[in-house]
């Protein structure tokens, strides 16, 4: 996925440069599949088990991670949660903080940019929000077998940013 011209691994990279601690957040409803894909993204990456990379789980209720991660003191928080981007499904792509309440599948008790805000004030780390693209904001839709290797694609690459990071 290309982001203003730049592919996301760059994109990451640089948010991440410097980050020796870093925290993923899977965030979503797992009974709902349009909502699931933050989770999903989440486990995908913990499989890498990629040194400096702790892996947390919020569901639909992102604020309840915050104490966690306070503990672990990340360099670098990565939000992981489905998004209505109007992109191909199974894309990944870095949300604007000032999109985030515009294009977010909402099932979330407190408005994720405050959760975010929350996170970056009281841990110091850099924050950043990847949205999924579902198939579609259909509560009963899964992302095809086409989609779904794609989205597996650009999450190797999500990966690769991780463990290859400067």
């Amino acid at each position: 996925m290309m982001q203003d011209g730049v592919s996301l691994p760059a994109v990451l990279q640089d948010r991440l440069k410097g980050a020796r601690r870093i925290a993923v957040v899977g965030i979503g409803d797992e009974c709902i599949p349009s909502d699931r894909l933050g989770m999903q993204a989440a486990r995908r990456i913990e499989r890498d088990n990629l040194p400096g990379v702790r892996v947390f789980y919020a569901g639909t209720v992102p604020e309840s991670i915050t104490g966690p991660l306070r503990k672990y003191r990340p360099d670098h928080v990565l939000f992981l949660d489905a998004a209505e981007m109007g992109e191909r499904p199974g894309t990944v792509a870095v949300i604007a903080p000032g999109k985030i309440s515009a294009g977010l599948l909402s099932t979330h008790v407190l408005p994720l940019s405050v959760v975010m805000d929350y996170v970056g004030e009281e841990t110091g780390a850099g924050v950043t929000l990847l949205g999924l693209q579902p198939e579609s904001s259909d509560p009963g839709e899964e992302l095809s077998r086409e989609d779904q290797e794609y989205l597996d694609r650009t999450l190797r690459q999500v990966s690769a940013v991780l463990r290859d990071r400067e």
